[in-house]
């Protein structure tokens, strides 16, 4: 055998991904108080075994949710403030109301008692003021908005309204809302636009 050479069966990356959705939805729904690697294996159907061949405790599994799902907001330039705005808008709903978007909410609650939580939050909270830093700089070099806008304010407006979006929405209507979240993103942006544009 090689130096390089692995030892064992290679991991499958689709057990990985079943895993790590039971991972989020069992943290979404339950917290981190109750969030267990017994209960992760239940609802992946799988040995604990399988888990603990991949992550040696419950918070390096929790870790290895939140690289893998919460993803940062990427500025797109189109070329439009209002398309800049939507594509800013439905990242975040996305995130929100996506499969894992349960987790994503309860870390926002929870991130002072998850440990490694509030560096991935961090990461991705910065992620949404440096694409809204950029729409706003190109919106004023446009001519598209005020050069007084404030960049918090529309970022926490956007941002704001999309978290209560999915924070106000009942459990057995996300998966409908969660389709509507392109649409609910552009009247959102349009709402938001009608009182920062310039005339």
């Amino acid at each position: 055998m090689s130096v390089g050479a692995t030892v064992g069966r290679p991991r499958d990356p689709e057990v990985d991904e079943r895993i790590t959705r039971a991972a989020a939805e069992v943290f979404g729904g339950e917290g981190w108080a109750r969030f267990s690697v017994d209960a992760v294996a239940r609802r992946a159907g799988v040995g604990k075994a399988s888990i603990y061949l991949r992550w040696p405790n419950k918070e390096a599994l929790l870790v290895a949710v939140f690289a893998s799902r919460l993803s940062g907001v990427r500025d797109i330039d189109t070329g439009s403030l209002r398309d800049d705005l939507v594509a800013l808008a439905r990242q975040v709903l996305h995130a929100f109301l996506d499969e894992s978007g349960g987790a994503v909410l309860r870390l926002m609650l929870e991130v002072e008692s998850i440990p490694a939580g509030q560096e991935h939050l961090d990461r991705f909270l910065q992620s949404q003021a440096t694409a809204a830093r950029a729409i706003v700089h190109r919106g004023i070099d446009r001519g598209q908005l005020r050069p007084d806008i404030s960049v918090t304010l529309l970022l926490n407006t956007i941002s704001g309204g999309a978290l209560n979006h999915a924070l106000t929405t009942p459990s057995r209507s996300r998966a409908k809302v969660a389709a509507n979240a392109d649409r609910y993103a552009e009247e959102l942006v349009d709402f938001v636009l009608a009182s920062v544009t310039a005339p």
